[in-house]
C-alpha cells in the first residue's frame, strides 16, 4: 500500500463505502443474504447500537475492509465475527488488524465466546478464522474461538 491504512468505528457514513466492498467482492459467497445496499448497512449499524460494532479499514480516505462483532440475544455472551476485504487489498493483514479491534471491543464489552462467519465454500474464509481462533486465546485468554459447524 502507498497511503496509510486506518481503521476505525464505522458510522453511518461509511454506509455506502461499505456496500462498495461487498459490490466489489463480486458473486463470492460473502456470508451475508440478500443485497447490502447502504440502507441495509445503516440499519446494520443501527442494530448493533452499543453491542455490536463494525470497524472499516481505509486506504487514505477510501473504505477497502471492514469487519463485524454481532450479536444474538438468544447467547448474550456470543459473538459473531465476520471480515470482509476488497479483492486489491488482499493478503495484506487488514482482515487481521479489524479481527484484532474487533475481539478488543468484544473482551470491553465481556463476550466470552466469539464464533466465526464462515460462508459456504469459501477457502480463504475458512483459513483466515482458523487462524484467529488460534489468535484469540492467545492475546484474550478468557475468551474461546469456535468455527461455525
Amino acid at each position: 500500500m502507498t497511503r496509510e491504512t486506518e481503521i476505525r468505528r464505522a458510522t453511518e457514513a461509511d454506509a455506502e463505502g461499505l456496500a462498495a466492498i461487498l459490490r466489489w467482492m463480486g458473486k463470492e459467497n460473502v456470508g451475508l443474504q440478500g443485497t447490502f445496499d447502504a440502507d441495509r448497512i445503516r440499519a446494520w449499524l443501527g442494530r448493533l447500537g452499543s453491542d455490536g460494532a463494525i470497524f472499516v479499514a481505509l486506504d487514505g480516505s477510501i473504505p477497502v475492509a471492514f469487519g463485524s462483532l454481532d450479536f444474538d440475544t438468544a447467547q448474550p455472551d456470543t459473538g459473531l465475527l465476520g471480515v470482509w476485504v476488497s479483492p486489491d487489498h488482499r493478503r495484506r493483514g487488514l482482515a487481521t488488524d479489524l479481527a484484532d479491534e474487533l475481539l478488543a471491543f468484544a473482551r470491553e464489552k465481556g463476550y466470552r465466546r466469539i464464533r466465526g462467519r464462515l460462508p459456504e465454500g469459501n477457502e480463504p474464509a475458512l483459513s483466515f478464522l482458523s487462524e484467529i481462533g488460534a489468535m484469540v486465546p492467545l492475546r484474550h485468554p478468557s475468551m474461546t474461538f469456535e468455527l461455525p459447524l
